[in-house]
């Protein structure tokens, strides 16, 4: 038995990696309908040999409709979400839109599935940091309950669109270019002034990242909000608590950009109510669905290595010299596919899996 799918925002970076994951694991799709704005309607993009073209969403287009994957941005799942209901689909929505909505389930497959039994027609994928964070910590989790995460991020400019990624091949190859014409003086940087050419600014200037990218970090993804957190922190302290049904557990994150093209990087601290062994630690993440774990501590995971990699990566996992409650992991995963579309998918095969669709 095949269902109808929509994929809203098909023509960006986390649609187009939904489309190739929908081949990959061949989810039964009986008829494939792909949406965008105007802009981008008339496209065609491929779908297992065949030419399909991108349809302008508007009022009618989730007639007849199973399952509506949305990856167009907040304003649009909540303009659309409620009319692809409405017409009968179940919407499985990527952007922060319904998250934090009480009637709307926030789901990690392979942290709380059962918690698609009571969605009502809008189930949220959660955000692409929270979601390699908690696929890693669940195993610790069920050892012991954790009480306290310090996370730090390091995110691929993916996660802010396929603009950010132009901007971040621009500026490299600008100042690249100019570091070439520099190069007999290249013993001594501060020297090679491309900062104070003319028209380095506007090259140089913010975009999708507020800050110079390429060559640097940027402590600052989405807008500021209260006591000094940016939204996309407040995202991995109150969905970690939702999906994880545990508000005693504190979390403090600080989400920086860094100039890589896919792959977020996590480096976690937490706390646990009692004492593990690291062998338990590592026998739990060995074991866990959706895991991959580097025990060697000498070798360890990088963005270059989970590009197109189904798992998180997990790697130099440690424990606190202080605190014997206390341990450290490294984490990567692939932020297009297993921390947006990837996700998506897998609600979607959990729902035919519970018989809820």
């Amino acid at each position: 038995m095949g269902y109808k799918v929509a994929i809203l925002g098909a023509t960006g970076a986390v649609g187009r990696e939904i489309l190739k994951y929908l081949e990959e694991v061949n989810f039964p799709v009986d008829d494939l309908k792909l949406l965008a704005s105007e802009k981008s309607a008339g496209k065609y993009m491929e779908f297992k040999g065949e030419k399909i073209k991108v349809e302008k969403v508007e009022e009618d287009s989730f007639k007849g409709i199973d399952i509506a994957l949305f990856s167009a941005g907040a304003s649009r799942s909540k303009k659309w979400a409620p009319i692809a209901v409405k017409s009968g689909a179940i919407v499985i929505d990527n952007s922060s839109a319904f998250r934090m909505e009480k009637d709307v389930p926030l789901v990690v497959p392979e942290v709380n599935e059962k918690d698609l039994k009571w969605h009502k027609g809008i189930i949220a994928n959660p955000n692409c940091s929270t979601i390699q964070m908690v696929v890693a910590l669940k195993p610790i989790y069920d050892l012991s309950p954790i009480r306290k995460i310090v996370v730090s991020t390091y995110q691929a400019v993916s996660g802010a669109g396929l603009n950010a990624i132009k901007e971040l091949v621009d500026q490299t190859e600008f100042i690249i270019d100019i570091y070439k014409a520099y190069k007999d003086k290249l013993e001594d940087f501060k020297y090679i002034p491309y900062k104070n050419l003319p028209y380095v600014k506007e090259i140089l200037k913010p975009g999708k990242i507020p800050y110079q990218i390429a060559f640097n970090c940027v402590p600052h993804i989405d807008v500021f909000m209260d006591e000094n957190y940016t939204k996309e922190e407040w995202k991995m302290v109150k969905e970690t608590k939702k999906i994880m049904h545990d508000d005693n557990i504190s979390v403090c994150a600080t989400c920086v950009r860094v100039p890589v093209f896919i792959g977020h990087s996590e480096s976690i601290y937490i706390e646990t109510q009692d004492p593990l062994k690291l062998e338990e630690i590592y026998l739990a993440l060995e074991k866990a669905p959706g895991v991959k774990l580097y025990k060697d501590p000498r070798t360890y995971p990088t963005p270059v290595d989970v590009e197109g990699e189904n798992k998180v990566l997990v790697g130099r996992v440690r424990r606190d010299l202080d605190n014997d409650r206390a341990y450290t992991l490294w984490v990567v995963g692939d932020n297009l596919r297993k921390g947006a579309a990837q996700n998506a998918v897998q609600i979607a095969e959990s729902l035919i899996k519970l018989n809820l669709i």
